[in-house]
């Protein structure tokens, strides 16, 4: 850990091209120093510290979706210069999952230079006697602590049961790994905390245009509530789910892409969404796995995230005709939470408390608004499990849930695999930087 933070702690500061006019309030962005913000932060540098948090969400955000890919048989990551998408991360063989290989330390590096950068928030806010109102200072401690819970959460949904640390204050004495339940546990309780702080909080900072309409004190707290419906899934705490739902943005009626985002421009210096490629590419391609059409119902407009190439591509005993096509330009955003997640998690709830006629009213929701006939297979929890988890699976296609969800309905040996040998695996080992 100790390496992964200090050397990038800073990382983040060429997030503030998203907010040019913020340029005269910081000096050398190329070379800030820690000290600056721990002594007496002024309100621009606690501004400053909220838009690189806010950039440094995207960081490296394409190679965890495809790592949770590949892994959940979604798609295939064809690159000519890196043979391991389709060896390591499918088990190929003998290949087994490297802890030291960019797959894993890239993504967990991105996350905790985020969770450093909002550790530096929250101290620079706690301790700067400059005179900031006390509500002020609020917002930044729940916004900085609601995006640590975030990217703590991405990466515990790597690791698994391997955990994940949650105290990098200090990297030279980094806290303990914890394992999944407590891992799970801190997170909402991190969550929680950040709820408090925003309650009579104000906002006094700006945040890009994906969080339009989610830029204020309830804004901000329906998107915390948002994650935090997702982590209480996690934890089988169903009530807490719905209690969480009912505090978020979800609604049964509203827009699937209703959400907070991650946005991107070609702006200079900005970052382009990485997630993006082409249709009929060559060479470095990113294919939607076989499956993904062969089991998809006749009419479903979602089939329109996988295209028909105008020819197939091949590589290591794989094959494929259809492109990824969820993010249709360089500049489309990516959804942290959409509502379309929401609907379904209430769904997911309402089964698991075995109520089913609201689950499937959200089911029948997902399914309407995607050309689908109502649900009229069997009105059992265990066939109306397996049907949530079939729209999760397609409402939700290359945003980074297939795996996970497999994983805790125990069910990745459903999976399949598409060369004798290959393994699916249920977790990613602890960073060799980490051991």
């Amino acid at each position: 850990m100790k390496k992964i933070v200090i050397i990038n702690i800073m990382v983040f500061f060429c997030g503030l091209v998203l907010f040019t006019s913020c340029k005269k309030e910081i000096g050398n962005l190329n070379n800030p120093i820690i000290e600056d913000y721990l002594n007496n932060a002024t309100k621009p540098q606690l501004d400053n510290l909220v838009i690189g948090t806010e950039s440094g969400l995207r960081n490296n955000m394409e190679l965890y979706l495809e790592v949770v890919g590949m892994i959940g048989r979604e798609m295939y990551r064809f690159s000519s210069s890196d043979p391991r998408y389709v060896t390591d991360l499918l088990g190929s063989g003998t290949n087994v999952l490297d802890n030291n290989a960019f797959y894993l330390t890239n993504n967990w590096n991105a996350r905790y230079r985020v969770v450093k950068n909002c550790d530096l928030l929250i101290t620079a806010t706690n301790t700067t006697t400059v005179a900031i109102p006390a509500t002020t200072k609020k917002g930044y401690l729940g916004f900085a602590k609601t995006i640590k819970a975030y990217q703590l959460l991405l990466n515990l949904n790597l690791t698994y049961t391997n955990g994940v640390r949650l105290d990098v204050a200090d990297p030279e004495n980094p806290g303990p790994f914890l394992d999944y339940p407590a891992s799970l546990q801190a997170i909402a309780d991190l969550l929680d905390e950040a709820k408090t702080d925003l309650t009579g909080a104000t906002v006094q900072f700006a945040l890009s245009s994906g969080f339009a309409g989610f830029n204020t004190t309830a804004g901000l707290i329906k998107f915390n509530r948002a994650i935090a419906a997702r982590v209480a899934a996690y934890r089988q705490l169903w009530p807490a789910v719905l209690t969480a739902l009912n505090e978020s943005y979800f609604d049964l009626n509203g827009a699937f892409d209703l959400g907070v985002k991650m946005v991107y421009s070609t702006g200079p210096n900005d970052q382009v969404n990485a997630a993006y490629f082409p249709q009929n590419r060559g060479g470095e391609v990113r294919l939607a796995h076989p499956s993904y059409v062969t089991d998809i119902i006749g009419g479903d407009d979602r089939i329109s995230k996988a295209t028909l190439r105008t020819n197939s591509l091949s590589s290591s005993g794989l094959t494929s005709n259809r492109d990824v096509w969820v993010f249709k330009s360089a500049t489309d955003p990516i959804g942290i939470v959409r509502n379309e997640e929401l609907i379904l998690l209430y769904a997911e709830a309402k089964l698991q408390l075995n109520q089913i006629p609201d689950a499937v009213v959200a089911l029948n929701r997902i399914r309407l608004g995607h050309n689908l006939t109502p649900y009229a297979g069997s009105i059992t929890q265990a066939a109306l499990i397996t049907e949530m988890l079939f729209q999760r699976r397609y409402s939700l296609f290359f945003e980074g849930h297939r795996w996970v969800d497999m994983r805790r309905y125990n069910r990745l040996n459903q999976l399949p695999i598409d060369r004798v040998g290959d393994d699916v695996w249920d977790k990613f080992p602890r960073p060799l930087t980490e051991n």
